[in-house]
């Protein structure tokens, strides 16, 4: 069997300009519903902001790197893993604060924060964990990825979609409250269907890899909620809040780093594998933990 990091993922251009106008219709969507008092509301809640900041950016990619040392996985699964933990939290992290009874509030707000910041703060981690790995390390630098190409394509589809959404949001309230209620689902329907077709199209490799990452992101995705119940409960956050952080800081815009792989990397075998398995794992596991903390909150109510 050829080694995962040889493998490379077809993908034509007309399905990399379709996934990158999907993941810029899902950050407009964000934006749609993110008024700038959600950053004013951020700006009253500083240090709970900040705390989850600091696991989302800092936290979260230094234990993924640790992670993928102590597995001990090829070099361009430890990439995806890394590139995975650096991107922001989609809208998923929203919806199911909402449906494990959550601070939705808190969630919109880290949320609407923590896409600015990762236009800076994305490439720079991935850019710095990425050269540190000992198996990573060397396809970075074969590849050449240039750090200003790549905050260049993250300003582009997160900041560009994000500031017409925010403004149509502050400008026309009620069109913006209309339009997330079809572009958040519509997007997020496209952007599965683009996984899936990709899928389909290169079955033979991800049969043939699947059980490279299937281990590895697992054990990745736990760790990230992990990480954020921690940290909420290390801050001692009230039970709602600790719901907020443990989405905000475990659910990733896996969908951007599958655009990114495509776009810097060339369809990278391990890195395509984990970013499309964790975009559809992640949500299996935030769908149960949601669940059952709602289904823990209404027994508690009854």
């Amino acid at each position: 069997m050829t080694d995962v990091d040889g493998v490379r993922i077809a993908f034509d251009g007309g399905s990399l300009t379709t996934l990158k106008i999907v993941i810029g219709a899902i950050l407009f969507g964000i934006a749609l519903d993110t008024p700038l008092s959600s950053f004013a509301a951020a700006l009253r809640r500083p240090v709970t902001i900040g705390i989850g900041v600091v696991a989302q950016f800092l936290v979260l990619p230094a234990l993924t790197f640790a992670l993928t040392v102590l597995l001990d996985v090829r070099g361009s699964v430890a990439l995806g893993m890394v590139l995975v933990a650096c991107c922001p939290p989609g809208n998923v992290s929203n919806i199911l604060t909402h449906r494990s009874g959550g601070d939705v509030a808190l969630s919109v707000s880290m949320t609407s924060v923590g896409n600015v910041l990762a236009v800076v703060l994305m490439p720079l981690n991935f850019a710095f964990w990425g050269a540190l790995h000992p198996t990573g390390g060397a396809l970075v630098r074969d590849i050449d990825v240039s750090v200003a190409a790549l905050l260049g394509e993250i300003a582009f589809v997160i900041f560009l979609p994000f500031a017409l959404g925010t403004t149509i949001a502050r400008l026309w309230p009620r069109t913006a409250r209309t339009g997330h209620r079809v572009v958040g689902p519509v997007s997020f329907l496209a952007l599965s269907a683009v996984i899936a077709v990709g899928l389909v199209n290169n079955w033979d490799v991800f049969t043939a890899h699947i059980g490279v990452v299937l281990v590895a992101v697992f054990l990745h995705d736990a760790l990230a909620l992990l990480i954020g119940f921690l940290v909420a409960r290390a801050s001692r956050l009230p039970a709602a809040s600790t719901k907020a952080m443990t989405f905000e800081v475990g659910i990733r815009n896996a969908g951007l780093g599958l655009l990114l792989v495509f776009t810097f990397f060339d369809g990278l075998g391990g890195m395509a594998l984990v970013a499309a398995w964790w975009g559809i794992w992640d949500i299996i596991a935030g769908l149960a933990l949601a669940q059952w903390w709602r289904s823990r909150t209404e027994v508690q109510k009854a």
